[in-house]
């Protein structure tokens, strides 16, 4: 690719295309005419001239050379058209461009307006420059307060034309990061985190990482590129598994009963609501010192109402089994009094990584719908001034970034965390509260979820189910671009939404810190597991180990002896 520097003609336009806001144009230019292109005409508005800009949506050759020229593949068309008088920049073929309209930019809106003047036939077509481009396409410049920049424009060299979102528009109104695996969706959000936390965003950021992915982000806190003028420096804070703590009192009982092993019957849920309510509306409700055993004591209580010999004996034993094997553990993750408080979750200036490996599903999704449950509602009390220096008080926005996210909002299935994240899609941005939702599987995530993040990534996607439910719920992106996802290669993504003036193809820049989602070398590592310095060390360790297990079974003869 050739920098273009300068609007250049590129075609004649021939007349309207299949819908209202297309047309076609004709050139010879092979090489500047891909699709995602963008190309404009110039039309009279009144008393002012528009450039009425136009993404390239198909193209068709509509002349070319006999096939008998292009039979013998050992002998170039150029050498027989040359032969009939031909030069080689005479090029025969002829191809019939197909333009979607977006509009002209308005500087005083900062966004396209399509004034709907057609062009005409015979009308220059030209190709708009990357300064131009660079001018239109996204409201924010790099590195610029509010600014996350991405990549750049793919049909133009690397670095050419900068793919910057607006950060604030991102956040407010919900985003959405959707890739087939190993086309680089993490690598992406890795990408937007370095964003939001230098110095520029200074963002309130959450991941929630179910395969501990996002602890290279680690290396942002020593890493001048991300400091401030002012002193200023991100810090990044990794929650493990062991370290997660959810305070008993913040479930719901919904959040109680999704966590009871199956089999809980009609019978078990009517004793846990009651119980349940009457904790709520009891003297330690108030207070919210209430805890596992207090709900376990209540629901023991009703082995002695009237119903004893009703045949609801049974019954209550078998929830308090229930309950007991979920809640009554030590070293659990739901505790009586311990929770991680809200700001030390979020705080401008630092990524926190919430890591869930380890823990299972259902466990995983309680987790987060009662920390989003949690932030949402401290938002809403602070935005309304009915909370002050309280462990609720939360006068700033967040952004929360959710990983494998069709496991929190399912298609098809209710689970906990669906409403809550539904609730905060639609009213979150009010009170500040974003949210950030990455998958492999779009067809596998709620359609409701999906249809109200309203700034889109869309990387390869292959499986035909994930490329239908993108096309019902995205509304951002022409059905063109969204026919390109399949010939998406590693790293490269259609952005739409309101993150950006309009859709673009874009190259996602190289990440500042390391990813931690590589894909395992598998012979690579067999190789090394055989090599001359692993063998040497499994030996130390398997000398260590007999001589471990030698010295126990001594010291257990002994004591029997005695």
């Amino acid at each position: 690719m050739t920098k273009t520097t300068q609007d250049s003609v590129i075609g004649t336009i021939k007349g309207p295309g299949e819908e209202p806001h297309e047309y076609l144009f004709i050139t010879t230019d092979n090489s500047r005419t891909r699709i995602g292109e963008f190309v404009y005409y110039v039309a009279k508005d009144g008393a002012s001239e528009r450039q009425i800009i136009g993404t390239i949506k198909s193209r068709k050759l509509v002349q070319h050379l006999p096939d008998v020229f292009l039979a013998d593949p050992g002998t170039a068309p150029s050498e027989i058209t040359s032969l009939i008088g031909l030069k080689k920049e005479d090029a025969p073929e002829i191809y019939e461009i197909q333009v979607e309209t977006v509009g002209f930019f308005s500087k005083s809106l900062g966004d396209f307006v399509n004034p709907r003047i057609p062009p005409n036939p015979g009308d220059r077509c030209l190709l708009a420059s990357s300064n131009t481009l660079g001018a239109m396409l996204s409201s924010k410049k790099k590195t610029e307060e509010g600014s996350a920049h991405l990549g750049s424009l793919l049909t133009r060299d690397s670095g050419e034309v900068p793919v910057v979102l607006a950060v604030k528009d991102v956040v407010s109104t919900h985003l959405a990061i959707l890739a087939s695996t190993g086309s680089g969706k993490s690598y992406t959000a890795g990408v937007l985190v370095e964003e939001l936390m230098n110095a520029y965003n200074r963002a309130a950021v959450l991941i929630v990482d179910p395969h501990s992915e996002y602890k290279t982000l680690k290396s942002l806190q020593g890493d001048e590129q991300f400091f401030g003028d002012d002193g200023y420096k991100p810090e990044v804070r990794i929650f493990t598994p062991d370290k997660v703590k959810v305070r008993f009192s913040t479930l719901t009982e919904a959040d109680i009963r999704y966590l009871l092993p199956e089999g809980t019957s009609d019978k078990m849920s009517h004793f846990l609501r009651q119980a349940y309510r009457s904790l709520q509306d009891g003297p330690l409700a108030k207070k919210g010192l209430w805890g596992y055993h207090d709900l376990r004591d209540l629901v023991k209580e009703q082995l002695y109402g009237d119903d004893k010999n009703g045949g609801n004996q049974s019954s209550i034993e078998g929830l308090l089994w229930r309950l007991d094997s979920r809640f009554d553990r030590r070293d659990g993750i739901f505790s009586d009094s311990e929770h991680i408080p809200l700001n030390e979750l979020y705080r401008p200036g630092r990524c926190t990584v919430l890591q869930l490996s380890d823990i299972e599903q259902t466990e995983q999704q309680v987790i987060v719908g009662t920390l989003l449950r949690r932030i949402n509602k401290a938002r809403m009390m602070t935005v309304r001034d009915e909370v002050k220096n309280t462990e609720s008080f939360i006068d700033y926005p967040v952004f929360t970034l959710i990983e494998e996210a069709h496991r929190f909002a399912p298609a098809g299935s209710s689970v906990v965390s669906t409403n809550v994240l539904k609730q905060i899609l639609s009213e979150g941005r009010k009170f500040g509260v974003g949210i950030g939702l990455i998958t492999q599987r779009p067809g596998k995530l709620d359609q409701d979820v999906l249809s109200q993040c309203m700034t889109q990534i869309i990387m390869r996607i292959v499986n035909p189910i994930d490329q239908q439910t993108i096309a019902q719920t995205v509304e951002g992106a022409g059905r063109a671009l969204l026919a390109e996802l399949p010939a998406l290669t590693k790293g490269q993504a259609i952005i739409s939404g309101v993150g950006i003036n309009t859709p673009v193809m874009c190259r996602i820049r190289k990440r500042l810190t390391a990813h931690g989602g590589e894909t395992f070398d598998a012979p690579a590592e067999w190789m090394r597991w055989h090599s001359k310095g692993e063998r040497e060390k499994r030996d130390i360790e398997d000398a260590v180990y007999m001589k471990e297990s030698s010295k126990k079974k001594k010291e257990k003869i002994g004591n029997i002896r005695i």
